[in-house]
């Protein structure tokens, strides 16, 4: 059987101008757009599997609490705290001291002529450093008014 010469017509003819440089954009666009939408297919999988996790997560840790509870007792003894106590004053109140000397000395009139415009970073950072200065010493006051209160000594 002989099959009859097949005729390109007027439109057929424009596709096979298509430039190969094009043909293959497009199919670079068609790999990218696939592996784009694989991408948050996958991400969509993982939330939905990590959905079915928190449930086990939550039980973990409140095993975890629980745990750490019976240690606690072990390891809130004077041995351990008043020395953990101890070194976080010293070390807030010696950050404190150093940040208020930093301030003094840049304030004196003898250093305004070399004093240098700080740098936001740097301004941050010693404002950080204070509230976390005050935060330790505020939290050392909580804990050794909650042991007076629960043992009744400090």
């Amino acid at each position: 059987m002989m099959s009859a010469p097949v005729k390109l017509g007027e439109s057929d003819g424009v596709l096979s101008r298509v430039l190969p440089s094009e043909t293959g954009k497009t199919q670079g666009v068609i790999a990218w757009s696939s592996l784009v939408f694989a991408v948050l297919q996958s991400v969509c999988s993982f939330f939905v599997a990590l959905d079915g996790l928190r449930l086990l997560i939550g039980v973990g840790a409140l095993a975890s609490v629980v745990g750490a509870g019976e240690q606690w007792d072990r390891l809130h003894t004077d041995w351990i705290r008043v020395p953990m106590v101890v070194l976080a004053l010293v070390g807030a109140l010696l950050n404190l001291t150093v940040l208020l000397h930093v301030r003094h000395l840049r304030s004196r009139p003898a250093a305004q002529w070399r004093q240098k415009l700080l740098t936001p970073r740097k301004k941050r950072m010693e404002r950080v450093q204070f509230v976390l200065s005050l935060a330790t010493l505020a939290l050392v006051a909580v804990e050794q008014i909650s042991h007076w209160h629960t043992f009744h000594r400090l």
